[in-house]
């Protein structure tokens, strides 16, 4: 079988080479880099050792994917030609290097011999141009997929790939709104090369304006320390949580239940509800704070009773909105938000075991506000055809309902009145649905005029110098009239 020797050169200074490496890349088998703009390329120049480099492929292919790819392939039909191959690449080769994972895979599955050769990699030097002992924390992220590995701001982060300016203004942006725009970093260029290392501690928002960055820089994030903490990260919140459950935190929190917690998360949502018709922007961001706490209480109590924790939780709605997106995740096809729906509804219906059309209505949460679930039971009873062809049978019918409510008033029945009164709200709704008015926020926005129109009226019964209990209906509504003409000027 053939074999690739993979060689790594180190961080770049020729002293950092090791022996090993040395006397592979003099051993006369053909000699590959992934990319000659590394220092120590140098020696081989010098000690005159003919090698073939793979920038080119850089700037033939369009993602780095497919680079990597298109260099492994190249690889394996030289080894197949040569027998023995060496394979250098900056570093160490088990650190930041895609090439070699992909290498190491086919090696797996016995497609290719693998002999690797460490090298010291760029870890070893920025760590020692900062100072940091990496056994309180450290984790390396690739810049070029900082957004699915995460940065985690409760250790340092080494951040690789900040090639050129653009790539760091991009990672600056992505870490800002992290950390914020004025927190410290370290830019590093050739950590571990004599008389070429660059060194600089900056805020965040400066890091693409250093005119030196290129493929030797990285960024060394320090964690953030707890006596200068303003943010915080899921962790944080999971393990405060956990602190306020145990017997030294607070006394409520550690006596609350699934049950007793139920009427918080029903508020708090609703609270988010109104910061959003408020167009409150920081009441939205506190009350979804306190929505995720809900989550988290009950997250931390399914974890003491043994039944589920956060990452059940987590990874439920993952799965879930994978499942359900196909046309994202996998090869299924939706041309428009309307089949997106469609197919949503289909895999929940599976999901769900659904056996009847009824079964879906029942599945609408009894909970739920009136307005919201006769809404909701509408929509799914039309999914199957059973609605009106158009908005004036909906308004026939609203009329329909509206007479029964007279007649039954008529005929005093109080059990029948509160009959028709609902089959007439009910169809109020069915109204809402055909000119897609959600009637909660009807119902609100409604509420809304009103209390404003009130307040208009008792602040006119003051400057009337009148007790506005006082005032009869006639007076009221003339009252309440001029509260309509107040607002339409006011909107003008």
């Amino acid at each position: 079988m053939a074999k690739i020797v993979i060689i790594g050169l180190g961080p770049g200074d020729i002293g950092s080479l090791t022996m090993e490496a040395v006397e592979r890349i003099t051993d006369g088998n053909k000699v590959f880099l992934r990319t000659d703009k590394h220092p120590t390329v140098k020696y081989l120049r010098e000690k005159q050792i003919d090698y073939e480099t793979y920038d080119h492929i850089y700037e033939e292919e369009e993602d780095f994917d497919k680079v990597y790819q298109t260099i492994v392939n190249d690889l394996f039909e030289k080894s197949q030609k040569y027998g023995i191959i060496n394979y250098c690449v900056p570093g160490h080769p088990l650190v930041a290097e895609r090439t070699v994972s992909i290498l190491m895979d086919m090696n797996n599955k016995g497609i290719i011999d693998l002999d690797i050769i460490p090298g010291l990699s760029f870890i070893e030097p920025v760590i020692l141009s900062v100072g940091c002992d990496p056994v309180n924390g450290l984790k390396i992220v690739d810049g070029l997929d900082i957004l699915e590995q995460n940065i985690d701001i409760n250790v340092d982060n080494i951040v690789t790939q900040v090639y050129n300016r653009a790539r760091a203004s991009e990672l600056k942006l992505q870490l800002m709104d992290i950390y914020g725009d004025e927190y410290q970093i370290y830019v590093i260029k050739s950590a571990g090369i004599k008389e070429e290392e660059k060194k600089v501690k900056i805020p965040l928002y400066q890091v693409d304006r250093l005119d030196w960055i290129d493929y030797l820089t990285s960024m060394y994030i320090p964690k953030m320390k707890k006596e200068e903490k303003n943010k915080y990260d899921m962790n944080n919140l999971l393990r405060i949580m956990e602190i306020l459950r145990s017997k030294e935190g607070c006394p409520w929190d550690a006596k609350q239940t699934h049950e007793s917690l139920r009427q918080y998360l029903i508020e708090e949502a609703y609270e988010v509800v109104d910061a959003i018709d408020s167009e409150d922007i920081d009441g939205i961001v506190e009350e979804l704070g306190d929505v995720l706490l809900q989550v988290v209480f009950h997250s931390q109590i399914g974890k003491e009773e043994g039944y589920f924790n956060i990452w059940d939780v987590i990874s439920g709605i993952c799965n879930k909105l994978i499942s359900r997106h196909p046309h994202v995740f996998s090869d299924y096809q939706a041309n428009n938000s309307q089949e997106a729906l469609e197919s949503w509804n289909e895999i929940k219906a599976k999901e769900k075991d659904f056996k009847t059309y009824t079964d879906r209505l029942k599945d609408v949460p009894r909970v739920l506000p009136g307005l919201m679930r006769s809404y909701k039971i509408q929509k799914r009873a039309a999914d199957v055809g059973f609605d009106w062809n158009d908005i004036s049978g909906a308004i026939e019918k609203l009329h329909e309902e509206f007479q029964e409510v007279q007649y039954e008033l008529n005929e005093n029945n109080k059990e029948r009145i509160e009959e028709e009164i609902g089959d007439f709200i009910f169809a109020t709704v069915n109204v809402c649905r055909f000119l897609d008015i959600d009637p909660e926020n009807a119902l609100n926005k409604a509420i809304n005029k009103f209390i404003e129109r009130f307040e208009f009226i008792e602040k006119e019964s003051i400057k009337m110098d009148k007790d506005i209990k006082t005032m009869n209906l006639e007076e009221m509504n003339s009252l309440w009239d001029k509260a309509k003409i107040h607002k339409i000027s006011k909107k003008n």
